[in-house]
């Protein structure tokens, strides 16, 4: 178990030590801040020599000006969001974050005539001045992408207006409301004793073989997130209201989902097929939580048993032995693979360990190409914090495969992001039904596949469907008790019959931080498992043969269009026919997983 060593990004403070441990060098932050401040200076000197008949060797030398902004930036940008990740309750990270942020925001600000110059373009005029693919791909697809969102720009005083805006607006509420979370405690009693846990701890029990435990766990959770619920429903509320404000009002998008599938680069048809499609297949999974009613002998699941285990096991995996087991495994996919994620080993960028105050959940954080991912863990010696290990290492992996790409286009759209995670944890799964014998045991393993596919598919698709609904409600004045209800009638439309939803579910949306921190993001997971299934079923069908195509997608990272993308793999993300060809594959492992209860 680790903390992360973040002195490739700045270095470490030498008489840092205790909660200070993480901070950087004072004198190493003013070097770089200087060395931002002469790069923009030099930047924002070219204003004035930006036309439709510049020399189009002048547009690609303000990109490499560009570029090392970014650098320079996300360097000290990361470092503040991965200290604070560390410890959110720390003033010192907090400070420095906040700087950073408002330093971002004006960096923003003095650049802001590039972008709109190039948007202002028309058509023509940007099409003499793109750089060549074959010599300046990166940056070529970066322009392109750049102009996707010229329908909806405003003029430079509010675009400057709107970025300093959000630093003491929707940034400074989303920090607000991580300070918040993250320093909740929850008690639970655990054999014979009270304890005070966090949420990591907490829903590590919820996997118990008790089905009491796995009651309590839940009940001990959203009593607390009850009692905050007033607050954090109204962080929620103002964060909901300012992204319409903005988004919609003033630039004139047609809804506020609209925002994220630009940000995606993935049109509308394919977004709503995706959900509609979901939707419609809420039964196959309800016909899967029924099925697990009888292997657990009981009449209905509870909302407490989703993830109950169908072998009663207390089996813990140490976290030495899990990264091994995900290092093995990545082995026998590829060695490549395999060694980029050992990288991020060696270069000690992994925070493993479970802190009060530490951000909840996992992570990856790409910061540019020349600097190997960090990932954030709460490892509780859980069997599916193995899977969570391969899940954030297969993040890593796919943003080394894209290294060679421009720090402007090295990251993937959200959609694809989750391609390597996702496939990372079907492999592992894979390789341990391979090695499992015993029967009972395999159906475990395939029964914890489905319950992950569950959670990664159908859940995040209905947190979406929430979030539509939620924003639309908010607009119309909704109070938080409506909010509550809402999302009451949700979980019934997702569950039906075949669970029973307790009341203290309906506090359930605001202990989500995506759709605080990233509204619509959520449905990237949906897309990204989906794609997946059909990816693993080629892979099962042609073996080796699948890979070069597969790791080729990877290495695409973010320089080219999504669609584009996934057209090369012969696959058509508008078409609903895609998507239910995912559930059909879900429908086969449900199917198998009856088979064997038959016999």
């Amino acid at each position: 178990m680790s903390g992360w060593d973040l002195t490739r990004l700045v270095p470490a403070d030498p008489e840092a030590n205790g909660s200070m441990a993480l901070a950087p060098s004072s004198a190493a932050v003013e070097e770089l801040l200087a060395q931002v401040e002469e790069s923009v200076a030099a930047f924002e000197s070219l204003r004035e020599e930006l036309s439709a008949q510049m020399d189009p060797a002048k547009l690609i030398g303000a990109l490499q000006q560009y570029e090392e902004i970014s650098t320079q930036v996300y360097r000290l940008l990361a470092y503040g969001s991965l200290w604070f990740s560390s410890d959110t309750q720390s003033p010192d990270a907090l400070t420095y974050t906040n700087r950073m942020n408002q330093l971002y925001a004006e960096i923003e600000n003095r650049t802001l005539f590039f972008s709109l110059w190039w948007k202002g373009l028309d058509d023509e005029q940007a099409e003499a001045l793109l750089p060549d693919a074959a010599v300046h791909g990166d940056f070529r697809h970066f322009l392109q992408d750049m102009r996707l969102s010229k329908p909806f720009m405003l003029e430079e005083d509010s675009e400057r207006i709107i970025n300093l805006k959000n630093i003491n607006g929707p940034n400074a509420l989303v920090t607000i409301y991580s300070m918040l979370t993250n320093r909740l405690e929850f008690e639970l009693e655990v054999d014979g004793e009270v304890k005070r846990l966090t949420r990591e701890e907490v829903m590590a029990h919820a996997y118990s073989s008790d089905p009491d435990m796995r009651a309590a766990a839940y009940q001990c959770l959203y009593k607390v997130y009850k009692e905050e619920a007033p607050i954090l429903a109204q962080i929620y509320i103002n964060l909901v209201r300012d992204y319409y404000n903005e988004n919609v009002t003033l630039r004139s998008y047609d809804a506020p989902i609209a925002v994220r599938n630009l940000s995606n680069d993935i049109p509308y048809d394919a977004v709503r097929a995706l959900l509609d499609v979901a939707r419609r297949n809420a039964p196959l999974f309800q016909r899967y939580f029924s099925l697990k009613a009888k292997w657990l002998g009981v009449e209905k699941l509870r909302r407490y048993d989703i993830y109950a285990p169908l072998m009663e096991s207390s089996r813990d995996v140490a976290y030495d032995d899990a990264v091994e087991l995900v290092l093995d495994t990545f082995t026998r996919f590829d060695l490549d693979f395999a060694s980029k994620a050992q990288r991020v080993f060696d270069d000690n960028h992994v925070d493993s360990e479970v802190r009060k105050g530490k951000r909840a959940g996992a992570f990856c954080a790409t910061v540019m190409p020349s600097i190997t991912p960090y990932v954030l863990l709460n490892y509780t010696n859980k069997v599916r914090d193995v899977a969570t290990i391969a899940h954030e290492l297969g993040h890593a992996v796919h943003s080394m495969m894209a290294e060679d790409h421009s720090i402007l286009t090295q990251h993937s759209s959200l959609p694809l992001a989750e391609t390597a995670s996702v496939f990372a944890e079907m492999v592992m799964n894979e390789q341990l039904l391979a090695e499992e014998d015993d029967p009972l045991v395999r159906r475990e393993i395939l029964a914890s596949s489905v319950d992950d596919i569950y959670a990664t598919v159908m859940r995040q698709a209905f947190f979406v469907i929430f979030e539509e609904d939620a924003h639309r409600a908010i607009q119309e004045n909704a109070s938080p008790l409506e909010l509550d209800r809402l999302y009451q009638e949700n979980l019934q439309e997702q569950f039906g019959d075949s669970v029973e939803v307790s009341d203290e579910f309906q506090y359930e949306w605001v202990s989500i931080p995506h759709i605080y921190h990233t509204p619509f993001y959520c449905y990237a997971y949906s897309f990204g498992q989906l794609l997946v299934l059909s990816l693993y079923r080629r892979y099962q069908q042609e073996g080796d043969a699948f890979k070069p195509g597969y790791l080729k997608m990877l290495a695409r990272g973010g320089s080219a269009r999504p669609q584009e993308i996934l057209e090369e793999a012969g696959i058509d993300m508008t078409d609903p026919e895609f998507w239910q060809a995912g559930f059909d594959v879900i429908r086969d492992m449900i199917d198998e997983l009856e088979a064997m209860t038959v016999s």
